[in-house]
């Protein structure tokens, strides 16, 4: 008999900033499933991001992390990708068919949160953060099947409404959990 292939209850999207990891987690508590964060195994695994981009380039950064998406992506949990894991195709293919939640976040509420802890952001500020934003919008809206704006709400408001849409098996597309 042939193994069942695993996959996440749900998989958190969105532009670094949004959230995932907070919403995540809390999602993760409510359903009594475990989190993973794609991020935090790269870390676990190679040392801080920022020092991955400074010593190897982003061009080996994405080879590490499509090599953690992959690995996530086979588990039964709630998965969080890094902002820039949504880049590479043969992400978005396994992401197709996937229940994904796009967490969005406007760049006034993305400023008091991130500050210049990423290495994308460094660069440029929250100009910069817009522009990143901006260039890889239509690929999150492709992928979502719902998406939360986390700009001005309570995380665990949106984290319930996430737990709630996966309890009820509802993946029609829509825009802050409605």
């Amino acid at each position: 008999m042939a193994a069942v292939r695993q996959h996440p209850l749900v998989v958190m999207i969105g532009a670094p900033g949004a959230g995932k990891t907070r919403t995540g987690k809390r999602v993760a508590r409510l359903l009594r499933v475990p989190f993973i964060d794609t991020d935090r195994r790269i870390v676990l695994r190679h040392g801080p991001i920022a020092q991955v981009f400074a010593a190897r380039g982003e061009e080996q950064f994405r080879k590490i992390e499509r090599i953690e998406v992959a690995r996530a992506l086979t588990e039964y949990a709630v998965v969080s990708l890094g902002g820039g894991a949504i880049l590479d195709e043969a992400t978005r293919h396994e992401l197709s068919g996937l229940r994904v939640a796009l967490l969005t976040v406007s760049a006034e509420a993305v400023a008091t949160r991130i500050g210049d802890k990423r290495p994308l952001l460094k660069q440029g500020g929250v100009e910069g953060w817009e522009k990143l934003v901006e260039g890889r919008r239509a690929i999150y809206e492709s992928l979502a099947t719902r998406t939360w704006d986390s700009s001005n709400r309570p995380i665990d408001s949106i984290a319930q409404e996430i737990a709630d849409w996966i309890g009820t098996g509802n993946d029609e597309q829509s825009k802050d959990g409605q």
